[in-house]
């Protein structure tokens, strides 16, 4: 008898944080809002997938992780200028965009690993055979 499995979508399970070879094993230790949440599982633990396919593999990470930065201080200048309409002060901005560097690093950091192992990496694209087996408990790691 074979089992029918709702495959998530590949959007929800990069939001989640899982692997993207099974789409079921956390790729974190700890929810993104957590003192813990920088800490990363050396392999899927549902399908031993190794997330770090060779050393420095995450430094490209960085550079993904830079243009999210990039991006947010733009749009959180703008919308303090929208706001405020003050083109005076430039502490106003100075302040702002060390606030939202702050704020913004935890989630920089998780999702730029994300957005490498999910849409830059070739390698590690969804296999559904592999995420049927963790879902039955067949899989021989």
């Amino acid at each position: 008898m074979e089992n029918q499995y709702q495959i998530p979508s590949e959007l929800k399970s990069a939001v989640d944080g899982k692997c993207p070879r099974c789409r079921t094993g956390d790729m974190f230790a700890a929810p993104l809002l957590s003192f813990r949440s920088k800490k990363m599982h050396v392999k899927c633990p549902a399908c031993d997938l190794k997330f770090e396919k060779e050393p420095g593999y995450f430094y490209v990470a960085m550079y993904i992780s830079y243009a999210m930065s990039v991006a947010e201080l733009v749009a959180s200048c703008v919308i303090t200028y929208w706001l405020t309409g003050n083109m005076e002060s430039p502490w106003l901005y100075v302040i702002v965009a060390l606030a939202a560097t702050l704020i913004f690093a935890p989630f920089n950091n998780r999702y730029s690993r994300v957005i490498l192992l999910y849409w830059m990496t070739p390698m590690f694209k969804f296999n559904p055979k592999i995420y049927q087996q963790v879902k039955e408990g067949t899989l021989k790691a």
